[in-house]
């Protein structure tokens, strides 16, 4: 019985290591949480607690040969392009930044779940009305060394 104390204690510990807090069914940011394949299906993110706002890091990517770079030619498997997602003034939407890894440029961005296992995210420079919304699924799928997606 002790055993499993420990591990419940332990699953416990790294799960806020992991993402910043516990995982919680009441959490209002549980629709967008987790891993996400791209509209295209070359890249999947994963969306999580940083600190108070949500972020996501690209986690996977279609490539051959080399690992593509950043501007500042740092792998961009890694890095963290989705950033300070807070609720926005609709219920389940998220608001924060997009980073365009290929040419540093920054968008505004807004995120939710209209339904299970999908995820909207619009992005725009500078008014949403002249935005583009894409569609993302979620991704259970396996991600390969060096963040290589299968096939």
């Amino acid at each position: 019985m002790s055993r499993l104390i420990w591990a419940t204690l332990l699953a416990s510990v790294l799960s806020v290591a992991i993402d910043g807090r516990p995982a919680r069914a009441d959490d209002p940011a549980a629709p967008v949480l987790g891993r996400w394949l791209t509209r295209d299906a070359d890249g999947v993110f994963e969306i999580a607690h940083c600190g108070p706002v949500l972020c996501g890091r690209l986690v996977g990517m279609r490539y051959k040969d080399k690992m593509p770079t950043d501007t500042e030619h740092r792998p961009q498997c890694g890095l963290t392009l989705l950033e300070g997602f807070k609720p926005a003034e609709e219920p389940g939407h998220w608001h924060g930044t997009i980073r365009d890894p290929d040419n540093d440029h920054r968008y505004q961005a807004t995120i939710w779940s209209p339904s299970p296992g999908v995820l909207k995210l619009h992005g725009y420079l500078l008014l949403p009305i002249l935005g583009q919304t894409q569609s993302w699924t979620r991704y259970a799928g396996s991600i390969g060394p060096a963040c290589q997606l299968p096939g």
